[in-house]
């Protein structure tokens, strides 16, 4: 087996249903660009409050992803 190495990026997704669904959306896209997707760790959650009510569920997600020559 050969040595790997992985690149780490940042990513936030955004749902108006959930933090889960915020992740996805992230994923889903970051997959469309980059290939070998390994990890995903959610770091932080957050709302984006409108008129008191919550309007947008936010996923901080660091990501890895194996990296090639």
């Amino acid at each position: 087996m050969s040595d790997s190495v992985y690149k780490i990026i940042d990513l936030v997704g955004s749902s108006t249903t959930s933090w889960e669904d915020a992740a996805t959306s992230a994923i889903d896209r970051a997959s469309k660009s980059l290939r070998d997707l390994r990890i995903a760790e959610v770091m932080k959650l957050d709302i984006k409050v409108e008129d008191g009510k919550p309007a947008h569920f936010r996923t901080n997600l660091r990501l890895s992803f194996k990296y090639k020559d």
